[in-house]
């Protein structure tokens, strides 16, 4: 989760705890949307889907998957916004 000059700050927070397939991934597109390059989206979810379906959305878009941490079932995707 580093860069040139050192770690990532989010600057934009989704939570979708509670939410099941297709609604976490489907709200990250939604607010992938409104971001503009360099933010950094943090997406809370508890769905285990995510794990699988995350990633498959960021490959479809020029967005970078810089970390991914998961403490009690709750799983937390940081997503770098490029163009």
């Amino acid at each position: 989760m580093a860069s040139e000059t050192g770690p990532r700050k989010v600057t934009h927070r989704l939570d979708v705890l509670g939410f099941h397939c297709p609604v976490p991934v489907a709200k990250t597109r939604e607010t992938l949307e409104t971001l503009g390059a360099g933010s950094v989206l943090e997406v809370l979810a508890d769905d285990p889907e995510t794990l699988h379906d995350m990633p498959l959305l960021l490959a479809r878009t020029a967005h970078q998957l810089l970390d991914v941490r998961e403490v009690d079932g709750e799983f937390a995707f940081v997503i770098e916004v490029v163009g």
